[in-house]
């Protein structure tokens, strides 16, 4: 199998630093970029076997910059290896990405992960800036499940990692199993989205007689 080229966002901790482990040693060549090139530059000396370097380019990148700067550091990323064959965006995208590119050849896996130890999220600041004092009861109840959530997630992410990385290559647990198009990982997003399904059945069922009335006459 061929080497793949990955484009990385979010790469300096978290899911981003694990997917960029894997395939890595998979052999593939990844363009690992986060905001800041000092960081991400340590923690991949640290994390990344030497032997596996001379496969892996830094680049800083801000997924918030403008359009044209977005433009020049895509180019910037291709130029390096000639190619991107798979983009990872850690931030949300919708499911109609999927149908917008998949005239192009290009196909899109939406990963709705759960709870995860990693180290991102829960070391930012909760943003109290601007508070409503209607919202107080609620704000104190989240900010207090937002500190009891760090440290306690079930989820390892370099098991979550793997499972992606199998995917994009087709094998492993991926071997001739069709392309998911939406992976949910681990136990308690199952369980939340089974909820959520559940909760839409129900609406269809008990609304039907509303929901199928409404053509023409």
């Amino acid at each position: 199998m061929s080497s793949r080229v990955w484009l990385i966002t979010g790469t300096s901790s978290g899911f981003g630093l694990r997917l960029a482990q894997s395939a890595l040693k998979r052999g593939d060549r990844v363009i690992a970029t986060a905001k800041s090139l000092e960081k991400l530059q340590d923690l991949l000396v640290t994390s990344i076997d030497p032997g596996l370097r001379d496969n892996l380019r830094t680049l800083q990148l801000d997924v918030t910059e403008g359009e044209a700067t977005l433009k020049a550091k895509a180019d910037e990323a291709a130029a390096i290896w000639g190619q991107i064959d798979v983009l990872v965006n850690n931030a949300a995208l919708t499911e109609t990405l999927a149908t917008e590119v998949a005239p192009f050849n290009i196909r899109v896996l939406l990963v709705a992960p759960g709870s995860f130890r990693t180290e991102g999220i829960y070391n930012q600041t909760y943003n109290t800036s601007n508070p409503i004092a209607a919202n107080t009861p609620l704000r104190e109840a989240s900010i207090a499940r937002f500190k009891a959530v760090a440290g306690i997630g079930k989820g390892d992410p370099a098991k979550a990692m793997e499972a992606v990385v199998d995917i994009v290559r087709g094998e492993g647990i991926a071997k001739d199993r069709p392309w998911p198009g939406l992976l949910v990982l681990g136990e308690d997003a199952e369980r939340d989205v089974r909820d959520k399904c559940n909760k839409v059945l129900k609406a269809l069922d008990e609304w039907k007689d509303v929901t199928c009335s409404v053509n023409l006459d």
